[in-house]
């Protein structure tokens, strides 16, 4: 069996989007878990999940189930692992369990992310509005159970 090219990037991005919602599952957070896989040439170069920074008691939220503000959002971890690494996230792909909030867009602006692909929409678009008028592709993708 032949795949056409976009049906043999749809079986990649379905697998990249189980394994980020695979790594959500680290998560400790009650109200939401949320993973995140960066891709580059083909390879996994960073991932991360939702929670407390590292060195800090892993509870995300309060005794009102409210989530405490110094929580990191999933795509914040992996960006910060990348830069920490000897990679760079230019010209990457992010996998997302949720789309991304407007603060974590501006990071994905500004280290070359060119595509994001999400499985869940989040409640406020204005990040995927932004990333898309910086001509970043932007692609949801709901994961099949």
């Amino acid at each position: 069996m032949t795949y056409t090219d976009k049906e043999k990037q749809l079986r990649y991005d379905l697998a990249y989007l189980r394994m980020a919602h695979e790594w959500s599952k680290l998560s400790h957070c009650k109200r939401k878990q949320v993973g995140s896989i960066i891709v580059k040439n083909g390879m996994i170069i960073s991932d991360g999940y939702n929670g407390a920074p590292a060195g800090f008691d892993n509870c995300c939220e309060d005794d009102d189930g409210k989530t405490h503000w110094f929580v990191l959002h999933a795509e914040a971890n992996a960006i910060s692992k990348v830069a920490r690494s000897t990679n760079n996230a230019q010209d990457s792909t992010l996998y997302l369990t949720m789309s991304p909030c407007k603060d974590c867009c501006k990071m994905i602006l500004q280290v070359g992310i060119k595509r994001v692909v999400y499985s869940t929409q989040y409640r406020d678009n204005l990040g995927l509005e932004l990333l898309k008028s910086a001509h970043i592709e932007v692609e949801y993708i709901p994961v099949p159970e």
